[in-house]
């Protein structure tokens, strides 16, 4: 599944299903508090592909750190180092803002070798055969941190789920913990990459879920199964409707999940490149450090 994906709020999915329920919405049968349940449920069974992948660096300060509000599920971590920081003047009647729009850092600054949209916080592939990372975060208007030095970080006590994140049996110097919101380390001051996933929630703290026609129905029938349910609980004859509903939502179920679990051609080449690398590795690469027979 592609990681640019649109999503709407919980409100929108249920303005779509109250149309369809015109009527029962008029005779008050609809509660939207007894259905965000439901789709919280909804998106804990798509998993965490719909969740949106962010980077943030953050600045550590007397050993701990505040983590994002949308922090959910950590992918991994590491200590940065030294780093050069650079200024671009604004000309003519350019005027900088803090929207976030995406960008792509100046390859005069950062070198990348592909123009890969970034947002205030991204990593990019120096244009060299050593096959090395930079870090480039934007601080301000036209200015940006370039980071080159990397270590390795050791987390622990996490009182959270993670990612099979590689960081949890790192064996490295440094070490941190998440706890309570906060990001706590064994050292005093510096700055941290962090890769998470996002909540399913938007910067209001509105429930989000996934905007695709696959996934869709899959929320809307999940909705109208339950409206159903507590008018039967109520002593409305509904079953027939529940009938065609249940089953039309274990064919919207199966829809969505074939959908968010079959990977995207960025994922097939991939793992169509390490294969690759991995043959030619176990075929050739190991003749060549033999002489030549003969």
């Amino acid at each position: 599944m592609s990681v640019s994906q649109k999503y709407r709020t919980f409100n929108q999915l249920l303005e779509d299903v109250t149309i369809d329920f015109s009527t029962y919405a008029l005779e008050g049968m609809i509660e939207p508090q007894q259905l965000i349940k439901v789709a919280t449920r909804v998106n804990y069974d798509l998993g965490l592909r719909i969740h949106r992948t962010k980077e943030v660096v953050l600045d550590v300060e007397h050993g701990k750190a505040k983590l994002p509000t949308d922090f959910a599920y950590l992918n991994y971590v590491f200590l940065c180092g030294e780093y050069t920081i650079a200024d671009r003047q604004p000309s003519g009647t350019h005027i900088e803002t803090f929207n976030d729009v995406p960008y792509v850092p100046a390859p005069g600054e950062s070198g990348p070798c592909e123009d890969a949209e970034c947002r205030d916080v991204c990593v990019i592939k120096t244009c060299s055969d050593t096959n090395q990372h930079q870090l480039v975060q934007r601080i301000g208007p036209a200015h940006y941190r370039t980071f080159t030095a990397f270590r390795p970080l050791r987390i622990q006590n996490v009182n959270d789920k993670v990612c099979d994140c590689p960081n949890v049996g790192e064996q490295a110097p440094d070490i941190a913990e998440i706890k309570d919101g906060f990001l706590i380390t064994s050292f005093t001051t510096g700055k941290v990459y962090m890769s998470f996933q996002g909540a399913m929630e938007d910067h209001e703290g509105n429930l989000l879920v996934l905007d695709h026609p696959y996934c869709n129905e899959y929320y809307e029938y999940a909705l109208k199964q339950r409206i159903l349910e507590n008018m039967m609980f109520a002593g409305e004859n509904v079953g027939n409707q529940m009938g065609l509903i249940e089953g039309r939502l274990r064919a919207a179920r199966n829809n969505a999940l074939g959908f968010v679990n079959t990977p995207d051609f960025a994922e097939m080449r991939k793992v169509w490149t390490m294969n690759r690398r991995a043959q030619y590795h176990n075929y050739y690469n190991m003749f060549k450090s033999h002489p030549t027979i003969g």
